[in-house]
């Protein structure tokens, strides 16, 4: 456990690079379809992975809740990852993976880790809309190992908000203020849950919208917005005003969006807002450094709305 976790700290340079390291985990062997999958995690939202602590029970939580444990005298709530998916299991989970994004601290019940998988986002796919419904919308990314082996990214910040329930005040969105003016965001983000949230705020915002899901979509319906404009010798930025992107995505991350952006003079004026789980200072200044002009933590729509509100003025 302590030389993975050397490992994983050692790694955590590799942003900005188009490149991910994935730490593979296994929630025991699923009796319905008689199969044991692997599902993946980005090492930037790994704090430690252990032996699982006593877990103390709490009332009123979510079925997939076990409770929680005392970390370093901190309350951490535990989710145990196989009855979040659904999975029927005779396995028992020996491994919590503790984790940490978007200023919350969480851990994860596992049956086991396997190791750590240094890839290009390149190779990570967008699942199959197959896939996608029969894992309710949980797999936000699919990899094939040399052995055979689908590793699927899995949405932990979708786990996160339904059982944190953070997505369900209503009160969030009716404080958001509406812009008054005519203004469109092009949005990136792999994440259904967050791209539910990002619609949200920018409803509530009278804000107008366009969608992708991975930078490189992103990329390719920017490319054909640019290529119209100077067709129709306009400009881009009077068809879209701000650009939001989210890091981790499979295919193209958003550092590379970013930068493919920035390097366009086409786009020339228009903002890039960077909107991820990923909010630590480090990732911050990795995403300055190849352009972004703001960044923003998921999960907190009126910081997104106020940012735009900003930014759109």
């Amino acid at each position: 456990m302590s030389d993975l976790l050397k490992n994983i700290d050692a790694r955590t340079k590799l942003a900005g690079t188009n490149k991910l390291e994935i730490l593979m985990f296994t929630l025991g062997l699923d009796k319905r379809t008689g199969r044991e999958e692997t599902y993946g995690i980005n090492v930037f939202k790994v704090r430690e992975v252990m032996r699982i602590p006593a877990i103390t029970r709490a009332p009123d939580m979510p079925e997939s809740v076990e409770g929680m444990v005392s970390l370093r005298g901190a309350l951490v709530p535990v989710i145990d990852l196989a009855k979040y998916a659904g999975i029927e299991t005779d396995d028992k989970a020996d491994i919590m993976i503790v984790t940490e994004y978007n200023g919350h601290t969480q851990g994860f019940l596992v049956k086991a880790v396997d190791n750590i998988l240094r890839l290009d986002w390149s190779a990570m796919r967008v699942p199959p809309a197959m896939l996608v419904a029969q894992m309710g919308g949980l797999v936000t990314a699919i990899t094939e190992l040399k052995d055979g082996r689908l590793v699927m990214m899995m949405d932990v910040e979708k786990v996160l908000s339904e059982t944190g329930r953070f997505d369900t005040d209503e009160m969030i969105f009716k404080s958001v203020k509406p812009l008054g003016k005519d203004r469109t965001v092009f949005y990136a983000d792999d994440s259904s849950v967050a791209r539910h949230q990002i619609q949200r705020t920018l409803d509530a915002m009278g804000v107008k919208a366009i969608a992708a899901i991975n930078g490189r979509q992103a990329w390719q319906e920017l490319s054909k917005m640019a290529d119209y404009a100077d067709a129709s010798h306009t400009s881009v930025k009077d068809m879209v005003q701000v650009i939001l992107t989210d890091v981790e995505m499979p295919e193209m991350d958003g550092y590379m969006l970013t930068r493919k952006i920035k390097s366009d003079k086409r786009f020339s004026g228009i903002p890039v807002l960077m909107h991820s789980s990923l909010s630590s200072s480090s990732n911050q200044q990795l995403g300055k450094a190849v352009g972004v002009d703001e960044y923003v933590s998921k999960f907190e729509p009126q910081k997104l709305a106020q940012t735009l509100t900003r930014l759109l003025a």
